[in-house]
């Protein structure tokens, strides 16, 4: 509230003086409290007003003071300028009463009310300054000019508080947009580590099974060592079993499922290019990202969808040298939605396309000659045959080396299909 009030008294030095003789003036201060009223919504009005009005009529009685080297008496100067505040006053009270609906209005109409109150605060102020010195309040000789610039002051501060309303939504969305965006890959990864986990939990609970059993057997065959021994095993695995499950649940508490219940297939196809922008930048590559989507509906799959293109994404980014193309396609065939992924990097040989989706299979290795971890192919197939659906390679797609091609029902993909 001093701040406003500082900045108010200040420009309010930045003025016209419209009556001849008259210490009236229309200053850019009327604008600047106005502006600072509008952008700062949670102050309280009454008492900024309040706090205006004395602000300015101190100023103002010190500068007269100041100009006039001490010969202007304080409580003349003051007696001058004390209408000035009513201004401010009869301003801010005016506005705490349309305070909660101004959000809703039109600019159009929420300059048309500022132009009255502004009009009337320079009414009370002229009003103020004829009981003061006890003068004729002229009304209908100041009526017009006070009211084209009450308008022309009204509307050109609603013109900037909309542009700067405006820049602050943008700014405001773009953060939205990052934090989605961030959310989004975060959700998908733990997705990825979530499927698998399950799917290990499910091969340690078949391994516990099988392992009881041949306990049994064991115990039966009256081969007591060697039934302990496959005891103490059954309980190990049924420990990492354990720990498998806290894990999991620690996964499952990390998911941001608020942030969307759905995305359209495009969006699904849009950021995972998007994401992969930076990673061929990173690893200084020269790729162009196409896309050709002949369908699109909300999926509420998106995240396994995301998952498994993302995958194919940066495999095929890793799978161009230097410079080269990516394309990602989507279209209906049917009752199926087909996606498409195609690159022209280095390809996949012969002998290798069978085995591609085998797990720990890769073709990829380090600087010190190690091994990937060879999961990515056989995640992706997991997870597409998880939605009902089937992924092959393609290999004579005219101008790629290798396309990835997924089937998967329309109807599994579609929200509310």
């Amino acid at each position: 509230m001093i701040f406003v009030a500082i900045v108010t008294a200040i420009a309010g030095e930045f003025k016209i003086t419209p009556f001849s003789g008259e210490v009236f003036r229309i200053g850019l201060g009327s604008s600047a409290f106005l502006l600072s009223l509008l952008l700062m919504k949670h102050l309280p009005y009454v008492y900024t007003g309040i706090i205006t009005g004395i602000t300015v009529l101190l100023f103002r009685t010190l500068e007269d003071g100041i100009l006039t080297q001490g010969a202007a008496s304080f409580s003349a100067s003051a007696q001058t300028h004390l209408s000035a505040a009513f201004y401010y006053m009869a301003f801010a009270i005016a506005m705490s009463l349309i305070k909660r609906e101004w959000d809703q209005f039109h600019p159009f109409v929420l300059g048309l009310f500022l132009s009255v109150i502004d009009l009337m605060s320079n009414e009370i102020e002229l009003l103020a300054r004829s009981l003061i010195f006890h003068s004729a309040n002229m009304f209908t000789e100041q009526l017009l000019y006070i009211t084209v610039t009450a308008v022309v002051r009204s509307y050109f501060v609603v013109g900037i508080y909309n542009s700067v309303t405006i820049n602050q939504m943008r700014v405001v969305h773009n953060e939205q947009q990052k934090r989605m965006e961030q959310m989004l890959n975060t959700n998908s990864g733990l997705y990825g580590e979530v499927f698998y986990l399950r799917k290990s939990m499910d091969t340690i609970e078949q391994i516990t099974a099988k392992s009881h059993n041949l306990y049994e057997k064991i115990n039966g065959a009256g081969l007591k060592s060697y039934s302990r021994t496959i005891l103490e095993i059954t309980q190990q695995i049924h420990e990492v079993k354990k720990d498998s499950q806290r894990i999991l649940a620690g996964l499952l508490k990390l998911f941001d499922r608020d942030f969307a219940s759905d995305m359209r297939l495009a969006e699904v196809v849009e950021f995972a290019i998007k994401s992969n922008l930076g990673y061929s930048a990173m690893l200084g590559k020269k790729i162009q990202f196409k896309s050709d989507i002949q369908t699109d509906y909300c999926s509420d799959q998106y995240l396994p969808l995301l998952t498994v293109i993302n995958n194919l994404v940066s495999n095929a980014v890793e799978a161009i040298e230097v410079q080269g193309s990516i394309l990602v396609s989507a279209y209906e065939q049917g009752a199926e939605t087909i996606i498409l992924v195609a690159d022209n990097g280095v390809g996949i040989s012969e002998q290798d396309r069978d085995m591609i989706f085998a797990p720990g299979f890769t073709t990829k290795f380090n600087q010190e000659g190690f091994a990937a971890t060879g999961i990515g192919l056989s995640h992706v197939r997991d997870i597409v045959h998880s939605l009902g659906g089937d992924i092959h390679l393609l290999s004579d797609k005219p101008g790629f080396q290798s396309t990835f091609v997924i089937t998967i029902l329309t109807d599994t993909l579609k929200k509310g299909a």
